[in-house]
């Protein structure tokens, strides 16, 4: 008996939800105007990467199908760029390598999301502590601060000079990474930051007021008073582990409020804040056994993007830009869920439940040539990159490269498709995701959780698109467990480690092709689409004529 209530139970929960989808979606109806805020930044590893063959032709690939606008990334003033020398005694500056990196930039139409950071080793502590296996200079010297100072008015006037005024007014340069990670990428104090700050926006302002200077570009959101103080206090953080449910805790960005309140007090610029809402708790996890349990829930980067529109509203800076300059899963380079499909489900969700919220939302990399932790022995060996080094594409490309495809112009929404128009020709794109309830965005990275998150439930996509001209033709792509999910494929065949380079001709081809179908519009001008959402699926739905 209780097996046939069960199993009645869940047959009508199946015919309200089929029911429940079952919309109609007038196509020539004035819509809501959104912006496309993922595709404004994105991130990447190191300057000195961005000098690579493979970077830049990827770099290129996801300009032309995700639309990015601009790319941010560390290491700008770093030993490998050379940006300071020592000449007869005397330091110079030299802006060879940067130069080389933003001309090739500016040449595919894209801009850099300046990351002032890190020290050079001349302006470091004599003992200077280092982050990465390419050891970038976190610790200030005695002098830091003036030092700093003339460097960066002297970088910001010569950019200034030889791009011309009207090209940098639309950069913008943001001060340092995660200083509120110490001793990883600040061994200083919040006190001198701040001072950092103040000395790096007096000088990009002292070439053009006009320029661009924002930050405290801190990680991450928490529950606790950890970052209170002048550095971490990691006694109070350890709290956080006797929760049974971390979602139940209030959080909150780290440093903003203090940040903002600095600024006011010293009269310093703030054009804009930015932060990096990885949906966990700690900065490095995922991939050992302390994070087990920290992951957020789904809905988590939503409501730290919305707290932090309150606090910005309520300061002295309210019409400040917000730029999340770094955002994945989780902010691992070694968490192999990246290399899954279940992220692009995830991507699709979070980006469509934020819009109007941010101005960017930067996903965390676009490419696995990223050598934080140096090289990888695996082709896929969690990486944040949405192409491997191979250029291999995984699903979270898809993801964005059908984000990019939608119009501007919202006609319909709910919690699994998104109905839109573009301005300019009136064509209609539809996207549509499975994200099965209940899951969270970021999951432990093991094989057992993907394979059991992998059976999710299905859900049905049924709706119309009415008021369509007879004829008009849409093309239906599908990514799904069986089409574009690269690692699934790779493991299909062997795992070749490393692939030969037929066989990457081959893997490329299967990550590009997703299940492609083209339909047309009946002389009743309405397009009828009734399909099953396989779990962590997307299925995008585009007007080509």
């Amino acid at each position: 008996m209780k097996k046939f209530i069960i199993v009645l139970t869940l047959l009508c929960c199946s015919l309200l939800d089929a029911q429940a989808q079952k919309v109609k979606v007038n196509t020539q109806a004035e819509g809501e105007m959104f912006d496309h805020f993922w595709s404004r930044v994105v991130g990447a590893g190191r300057a000195n990467e961005a000098l690579r063959a493979g970077w830049l032709e990827q770099m290129d690939k996801v300009h032309q199908e995700c639309g990015f606008e601009y790319v941010r990334f560390h290491g700008l003033f770093h030993e490998d760029m050379f940006p300071v020398l020592e000449e007869n005694g005397k330091l110079v500056y030299n802006w060879q390598y940067i130069d080389d990196v933003f001309d090739r930039l500016l040449d595919l139409n894209v801009r850099p999301f300046v990351e002032l950071a890190f020290f050079p080793k001349q302006f470091a502590a004599e003992d200077s502590k280092t982050v990465f296996w390419w050891k970038a200079n976190v610790t200030p010297g005695p002098e830091y601060a003036q030092q700093w100072h003339d460097l960066i008015q002297a970088f910001t006037q010569h950019v200034v000079d030889r791009y011309g005024i009207d090209e940098v007014l639309s950069w913008y340069f943001e001060v340092w990474n995660e200083p509120n990670l110490y001793p990883h990428f600040w061994h200083g104090t919040k006190s001198q930051f701040f001072e950092l700050y103040k000395q790096s926006a007096i000088a990009v302002k002292s070439v053009d007021k006009r320029l661009k200077v924002g930050g405290p570009s801190t990680s991450n959101f928490v529950p606790d008073t950890r970052f209170d103080g002048e550095i971490i206090d990691n006694e109070v953080s350890m709290e956080v582990f006797k929760v049974k449910d971390i979602n139940t805790l209030k959080w909150h960005g780290v440093w903003i409020e203090d940040f903002l309140k600095y600024c006011e007090e010293e009269k310093l610029p703030v054009d804009f804040v930015t932060t990096h809402p990885y949906p966990t708790d700690y900065a490095f996890n995922p991939e050992t056994g302390k994070g087990r349990g920290l992951t957020r829930f789904a809905a988590s980067t939503k409501m730290d993007i919305e707290w932090l529109n309150k606090v910005i509203k309520k300061s002295a800076y309210p019409d400040a830009e917000i730029h999340l300059t770094e955002w994945n899963t989780s902010p691992s380079s070694r968490d192999r869920m990246h290399d899954w499909l279940p992220p692009a489900a995830y991507i699709v969700k979070t980006n469509l439940d934020c819009i109007g919220l941010t101005n960017s939302l930067a996903f965390w990399t676009f490419t696995d040539i990223f050598e934080e932790k140096g090289g990888a022995s695996s082709i896929f060996h969690g990486g944040f990159g949405m192409i491997n080094y191979q250029g291999l594409v995984k699903p979270s490309y898809h993801a964005y490269r059908m984000l990019h495809r939608l119009g501007d112009e919202k006609l319909f929404a709910n919690d699994r498709l998104f109905v839109s128009k573009k301005s300019g020709n009136g064509k209609v794109v539809a996207l549509a995701y499975n994200y099965p309830d209940g899951n969270l965005n970021a999951v432990p990275s093991s094989i057992n959780t993907y394979k059991r998150i992998a059976e999710g439930d299905s859900k049905q996509l049924n709706f119309s698109l009415t008021d369509l001209k007879p004829g008009t033709m849409f093309r239906v792509e599908v990514l799904d467990k069986d089409h574009g999910n690269i690692y699934d494929y790779w493991e299909k065949i062997g795992k070749p480690e490393p692939p030969t380079r037929e066989q990457i001709k081959t893997m490329k081809q299967f990550a590009e092709s997703l299940d492609t179908t083209l339909i047309t519009v009946e002389d009743d001008g309405v397009l009828k689409i009734d399909q099953e959402l396989s779990p962590w699926s997307l299925v995008m739905i585009e007007q080509i004529n």
